[in-house]
C-alpha cells in the first residue's frame, strides 16, 4: 500500500496533491474573502451569495483586475461572460 501526501484547504476542505497548489488556492480564497467583505461594507443590501460570487470572480481574475487598474480596462473583456457565474460552487470551480 502506497502513501500519498495530500494537502487540504481548511477554508473549504478542497484537497490537493501539491502543496504549492494548495497554498495558491488558499491565498485566492483569502483574497476573495477580502473582496467580499469590501463589497458587503460598501454596497448596502447586497446579497451575501452575490457578494461572495463576485469576490471569487475578482480573486480568480486578479491579474486582469490589476492590469485594468493600471490603465488597461479593456482586459476585463476577457472575463466578461453573458452567462455570468451566480453559483458559488461554479465560481470556485472556475479558479
Amino acid at each position: 500500500m502506497a502513501v500519498v501526501a495530500m494537502w487540504k484547504c481548511d477554508r473549504d476542505n478542497t484537497m490537493f496533491d501539491d502543496k504549492k497548489q494548495a497554498d495558491a488556492y488558499d491565498k485566492m480564497l483569502e483574497l476573495a474573502e477580502q473582496f467580499t467583505a469590501l463589497l458587503e461594507s460598501q454596497v448596502a443590501g447586497i446579497d451575501e451569495k452575490a457578494a461572495e460570487a463576485f469576490g471569487l470572480l475578482l480573486a480568480n481574475n486578479k491579474e486582469q483586475v490589476a492590469m485594468a487598474c493600471k490603465g488597461k480596462p479593456e482586459v476585463l473583456a476577457e472575463i466578461l461572460n453573458p452567462a455570468s457565474v451566480t453559483d458559488i460552487a461554479e465560481a470556485k470551480a472556475a479558479g
